[in-house]
């Protein structure tokens, strides 16, 4: 006799297989750096459509906004630490800073547009960062932050799947 247990593990299974480049895509867009700036060139590479890929991507980058704004004081006190990573961490709260000042005067609509922006250090990460480094709520950027990756994923989903395939489906 067969236990629900087999059942369930063989469905998860079959999910997982079936949607094995959907979560890669969610997955790549969770991680710092790579973002979906990163996930939707590889949703491309896989074949996907570009909505599946736009919406995988944004979710998974979405994702990382409330443990990338709550842990990053955390991690970066803990590394504080040790000496091999004490520069490391000094710099990285410099480069911080830096892209703070652009944010500060306009707070919730700074943090929008520089996550919006598809270039390198400015995504959901970086705009958590940010935002920690501000002293903001988590409730009060959670919000811009997700609408600049919304934007963000717009922009590079249409240059990776081209303009007017990606403007055919809003149309």
């Amino acid at each position: 006799m067969i236990k629900w247990g087999e059942y369930f593990l063989e469905f998860i299974l079959d999910v997982l297989n079936h949607f094995k480049n959907e979560i890669i895509v969610f997955l790549f867009a969770t991680l710092p750096i790579i973002e979906l700036r990163g996930a939707i060139p590889l949703g491309l590479a896989f074949k996907m459509n570009f909505m599946d890929t736009f919406i995988f991507a944004v979710l998974g980058n979405t994702l990382s906004i409330p443990f990338a704004f709550l842990f990053i004081r955390r991690v970066l006190n803990f590394m504080r630490k040790f000496k091999l990573f004490k520069h490391l961490v000094e710099n990285f709260e410099d480069k911080i800073a830096k892209k703070a000042e652009s944010v500060k005067k306009y707070t919730q609509l700074g943090l929008l547009i520089f996550v919006a922006i598809p270039l390198p250090g400015t995504g959901a990460w970086t705009g958590a960062f940010i935002a920690a480094f501000l002293e903001m709520r988590l409730k009060d950027a959670f919000w811009p932050i997700s609408l600049g990756v919304i934007i963000a994923g717009i922009i590079v989903t249409g240059v990776a799947y081209g303009f007017l395939s990606f403007l055919s489906f809003l149309v």
